[in-house]
């Protein structure tokens, strides 16, 4: 079994165990042993794994997207994760862009104080990575009430 193929069963263990075994059980509808499977890095169970209906109902429940994190790796990619919930109520287009306008505030002067000694740290680098995730949520959350207001004009 390849490095990558152990590494994405060792995360969908954790996902299992985050949740519980038994709610698993429940959540995907899958045994005990099935879901043990899907983790097994035995040669026999090289290539089982989790469904993705079964990783999502689990990730729904989980503490962490152990297994969407771990695909994202495997393939370069880097994911950003928090804890809100795409379904929790959202804000207005205008809070969003007052949201925008602080964050971008907070930005540029997190720059303006790197480039002041002329040398961008790690740490400053980090302080400045910080602020352009969270400007880009803001961007994404926008974006959700755009597309909802074309959707649905008028609300």
């Amino acid at each position: 079994m390849s490095v990558k193929y152990r590494y994405l069963k060792k995360h969908t263990e954790a996902l299992v165990k985050d949740v519980g075994v038994e709610p698993a059980c429940e959540l995907t509808g899958r045994s005990k042993a099935t879901l043990g499977r899907y983790y097994s890095d035995a040669d026999e169970h090289a290539d089982r794994f989790m469904p993705i209906d079964a990783v999502a109902a689990l990730e729904a429940a989980s503490s962490y997207p152990h297994v969407t994190s771990a695909l994202a790796e495997m393939n370069g990619i880097s994911i950003s994760y928090n804890e809100e919930r795409q379904n929790e109520e959202r804000s207005s287009v205008n809070t969003n862009v007052v949201a925008l306008a602080q964050r971008f505030a907070m930005l540029m002067s997190e720059y303006n104080q790197s480039i002041d000694d002329g040398v961008i740290t790690a740490n400053e680098a980090k302080r400045m990575l910080q602020e352009t995730l969270a400007l880009q949520k803001v961007l994404v959350e926008m974006k959700l009430h755009l597309e909802e207001e074309t959707a649905h004009p008028g609300g």
